[in-house]
């Protein structure tokens, strides 16, 4: 983890002089973006509505919420009920060859991004990365979209939107409160009280009493994130967790996500023995050479990666790579109320 992270969420020692240093610039951050959002409100810039309801999926935060689950949990709930649903996104890493970018069986995450190129490889369904979400979102109406779900974009005022939900870590929740570069946030907590709903990602139970969200005016929903199987990224085998756990108690590990400690604690609460682990930065680029320290041939053990690395180190993998997939969880209750907001906009 970076020491700027640690200063955000875990109180490093190092907040005594780089709170300081970075509050002016927190300030700066609070005084553009309030006037942003003000621009909007008030009409001086304007919020342009596109022919289909637009559900935003987004935090207030940097770094990992587990809001890419929830796209897909979306997406599987609405297309059971017959809907066209499709995704945008920034493609952020991406370099696709233009923009708005349609993401095609020949797309690689390396044009689209690897977020984008997980939910396409998952369900099949139109994604489009660009900056322009204006452009992208009509490029998803072209195909038919009944519903367009943003993945991020809780900050992009342009698009007008239908309705927000907000993903909130149980466990990183809002850091130390203070917003960029200071603390990890793009908005203040206030913005909780604004979204449709919150959904809180917490498999442990240990953020209901934070006041920020025992305070909130928007309804919680409680989702967890639950792994049953492990795909090999080479053959596409897939095998169930318990029988590759009890052939393959001890692995190496990877991980390049907003939080890769967090990976590796649900690898070991799920049973596995891990022999070498490395953590990555968000987004990370791979190349064979980052995988010689933590893969070597004398372990003679699989290397278990996240989904979202997965689609990066497909084209070089090894036999014994396979990645551990996701899905949000939410009860029938919560799933009804959600789903139900949702087909309402139709």
């Amino acid at each position: 983890m970076r020491l700027i992270e640690k200063v955000w969420f875990e109180g490093h020692k190092a907040k005594r002089w780089l709170v300081p240093l970075l509050l002016p610039f927190s300030l700066l951050f609070l005084l553009l973006s309030s006037l942003r959002r003000l621009f909007f409100k008030f009409g001086i810039k304007s919020s342009i509505k596109v022919n289909c309801p637009v559900v935003i999926v987004g935090n207030i935060g940097v770094g990992g919420n587990g809001k890419t689950p929830v796209v897909l949990f979306l997406v599987e709930q609405l297309t059971k009920q017959g809907i066209k649903v499709g995704v945008l996104s920034r493609g952020y890493g991406g370099s696709a060859p233009h923009y708005p970018y349609l993401l095609t069986d020949k797309s690689t995450a390396k044009e689209s991004g690897d977020e984008p190129a997980l939910i396409f490889q998952r369900c099949n369904i139109p994604v489009v990365v660009g900056a322009d979400r204006i452009e992208a979102a009509n490029k998803l109406i072209e195909q038919g979209c009944q519903i367009i779900i943003s993945d991020d974009g809780l900050q992009h005022y342009r698009l007008r939107r239908e309705y927000e939900l907000l993903v909130v870590d149980a466990k990183r929740l809002f850091g130390n409160g203070l917003l960029l570069p200071a603390g990890p946030l793009r908005e203040k907590t206030t913005r909780l009280n604004s979204v449709n709903r919150i959904i809180l990602n917490d498999i442990e139970g240990i953020a209901a009493d934070n006041p920020n969200l025992v305070n909130s005016k928007s309804p919680i929903n409680n989702m967890q994130l639950q792994a049953e199987r492990v795909i090999n990224l080479k053959t596409g085998e897939e095998r169930t967790l318990a029988a590759f756990i009890n052939e393959q108690p001890q692995i190496n590990a990877i991980a390049g996500i907003g939080d890769p400690q967090r990976f590796f604690n649900y690898l070991v609460k799920l049973g596995f023995d891990i022999n070498k682990h490395q953590g990555f930065i968000d987004h990370q680029a791979y190349n064979e050479s980052l995988f010689a320290s933590i893969d070597s041939n004398e372990d003679k053990m699989s290397l278990l990666m996240t989904e979202k690395d997965a689609v990066k180190c497909k084209i070089f993998a090894q036999e014994h790579w396979w990645y551990l997939p996701v899905d949000a969880v939410f009860s029938p209750k919560d799933s009804e109320e959600i789903i139900g907001d949702i087909l309402h906009l139709l």
